[in-house]
């Protein structure tokens, strides 16, 4: 035998070893909530998943959708993918070949609590129910015993800022297990286009965005209404809560501004997009956020932001975003005053945008790919 054909032959017996050693790690990303369209939550598991694809190592590495049946082209037909059903609360799909899952709902009732070779990583993206004064304490607290379990059940927990996570150790039993804060990414606006049934507004208007609940706080704008006879709001969102729908159509009768007030409902992405583009400015007067992925979103055009200084608010809009210190009328006309004269002196929209490029799915799918990698 020659010298070119024993290295050869040693190539070859490298290369079989080399590929012997090569494990393959199949992670499943719990999209179940994908079943709740227009919602924070749908969009993160959307975004995220796609960039896990994007960013996996696809000799080492794959990822599997647990998700309903109707979300199985939203992701992609050619990707690995679990149909999700009602009675895997009770009895979870078989898990074998899989190493991790991902829990991406703090309170999910799809959990392989049997299956313990299966590690677990748990987002936690917030504890509203227990800042939420319509809860009883019975109902807070079996909120709080469900999410207990879930973080028994986990290898590791996941918390989306700063904020999440000083509540999850305030209220919960956390025990040794890793706790990372990985912040949202900022969701791709699509081509602004209105249809010809959208509403388009005929003046400056503001915009907000999220599911009409009361904890959203949407009614505490409509006094910004009453200083500018030309200017409306236009807020778009699921409508979670009539009675709060119906008490927001009726204070803002009462303050005369029933005419400048628009609900848009569920609105398509490429809607969302033009009402990002041509908004006066952002408003999110929210009493209970984790995160608020639409103040990224804003923030990726360079709009002015107008946030409550409660929960996880100030955190994602730092320094380049305006507060209101309270909700009494007079002080957020006076800081929504202060805060468009100040964009406008200091041309703030370039900040705004640096700003908002910190917050990257790209980024967000790598550090998650850290953490799962670190559990195996």
């Amino acid at each position: 035998m020659d010298w070119i054909e024993r290295h050869e032959i040693c190539n070859f017996a490298s290369s079989l070893t080399q590929n012997v050693l090569t494990v393959m790690n199949n992670f499943v990303l719990d999209c179940e909530r994908m079943k709740y369209a227009d919602t924070g939550i749908y969009h993160y598991c959307l975004n995220l998943g796609r960039q896990l694809l994007s960013s996996l190592d696809q000799q080492s590495q794959k990822l599997t959708f647990y998700a309903p049946e109707t979300a199985r082209e939203v992701v992609g037909t050619d990707n690995n993918f679990i149909t999700q059903k009602a009675h895997h609360k009770f009895l979870m799909p078989s898990l074998g070949g899989y190493d991790l899952w991902h829990a991406t709902y703090q309170n999910t009732s799809y959990i392989p609590t049997l299956n313990k070779k299966v590690r677990v990583v748990l987002t936690i993206h917030d504890l509203n129910f227990i800042h939420d004064d319509t809860k009883t304490a019975t109902k807070k607290a079996k909120h709080l015993k469900h999410l207990q379990d879930n973080i028994d059940r986990s290898d590791a927990i996941v918390c989306i800022s700063e904020f999440s996570k000083k509540d999850v150790l305030n209220y919960c039993d956390t025990g040794n297990r890793p706790i990372y804060i990985i912040h949202n990414g900022t969701n791709s606006l699509n081509t602004p286009t209105l249809s010809p049934e959208s509403y388009r507004p005929s003046s400056r208007f503001l915009f907000s965005i999220g599911v009409v609940t009361m904890k959203k706080n949407f009614h505490a704008l409509l006094p910004l209404l009453q200083q500018d006879d030309d200017m409306q709001l236009l807020i778009a969102g699921r409508d979670d809560d009539t009675q709060y729908l119906n008490y927001l159509i009726d204070l803002a009768r009462d303050l005369g501004v029933e005419n400048k007030l628009r609900i848009l409902g569920s609105i398509s992405e490429n809607e969302k997009a033009w009402y990002f583009e041509n908004c006066y400015a952002f408003t999110s007067p929210s009493t209970a956020e984790g995160f608020c992925m639409p103040v990224a979103e804003a923030m990726s055009v360079g709009k002015p932001l107008f946030l409550s200084n409660k929960t996880a608010l100030p955190e994602i809009g730092g320094n380049v975003a305006f507060y209101f210190s309270d909700f009494k009328p007079y002080q957020m006309q006076q800081t929504f005053v202060h805060g468009m004269s100040l964009y406008k002196e200091s041309n703030m929209q370039a900040a705004i945008k640096k700003r908002g490029a910190d917050f990257c799915w790209e980024k967000a799918a790598r550090e998650y790919l850290d953490v799962y990698q670190s559990l195996l």
